[in-house]
């Protein structure tokens, strides 16, 4: 297990690419603090989580608020004592362009970039206390490519990246590591939504996302949590302030 005894926190962890890691995380003998703003979601995987006799901890947070984002660390440390790992998750997908509205720009910013901030900066107070850590940062293959009618969503992600590096370089000297992973287009309930929508159907949706690959296929959930898993463990310890792809070759071609 490469996780044991670790304590790790997940946020947007009650549906998707959240849940997956921090599902996998568990397998891998961390103890998990699920936070999202999703009660349901996040009780959900906490529950899934404890079937496995694993500890977990739910936290309601919005992480947008620095009040919540200061919880999130607060609560971890007051049960476990200490946080080793911090997967920066949470999201929200405003999918447009010029048509966005302020409030749109607000809440695209406010989760994906500031709120990833803040819940990290109050992470990383506790991280220091123990001598050092892991924080992975979701960012997109949207940060590196120009896709049509979505710079409110695809800036955001851009912003992670450049996020990413500078935490890198301020954390280094107390021992914490910052990296990034970029998903292609993954099966989440996102973009079963989107199918659905539009009346595809799971091979269409492969045979145009995944055309775009060079693997023809989307990902599966548990594809991206292996990769935000191998930079969160030791076996990335020597691996800081980068990205790590996970987008089946998309941005290859």
């Amino acid at each position: 297990m490469r996780l044991r005894r670790k304590v790790a926190i997940v946020t947007g962890a009650g549906t998707g690419l959240g849940e997956a890691t921090a599902l996998l995380f568990a397998e891998e003998g961390a103890r998990v603090v699920v936070a999202d703003f999703d009660d349901a979601g996040g009780q959900k995987t906490v529950s899934e989580i404890r079937s496995k006799g694993i500890q977990a901890l739910f936290v309601h947070a919005d992480i947008s608020k620095e009040s919540d984002a200061q919880r999130i660390a607060d609560e971890t440390a007051g049960v476990f004592g200490r946080i080793d790992i911090l997967v920066n998750n949470a999201a929200v997908f405003v999918l447009k362009g010029f048509d966005a509205t302020v409030e749109e720009w607000q809440r695209s910013l406010g989760i994906n970039v500031v709120g990833m901030a803040l819940v990290t900066k109050y992470v990383a107070e506790v991280m220091k206390k123990k001598g050092g850590g892991a924080i992975v940062n979701l960012s997109s293959v949207s940060a590196w490519i120009a896709q049509s009618n979505m710079f409110a969503y695809s800036s955001s992600k851009a912003a992670v990246l450049q996020m990413t590096r500078n935490m890198a370089m301020d954390l280094a000297p107390y021992g914490i590591r910052v990296n990034a992973v970029c998903p292609g287009t993954i099966m989440t309930a996102a973009v079963n939504r989107y199918i659905q929508e539009r009346g595809l159907t799971l091979d269409e949706l492969n045979s145009v996302e995944g055309g775009k690959t060079l693997l023809k296929r989307v990902g599966q959930q548990r594809e991206v949590a292996t990769a935000i898993l191998f930079l969160a463990s030791d076996d990335a310890s020597y691996i800081t302030g980068t990205h790590l792809m996970v987008d089946g070759g998309y941005t290859a071609i």
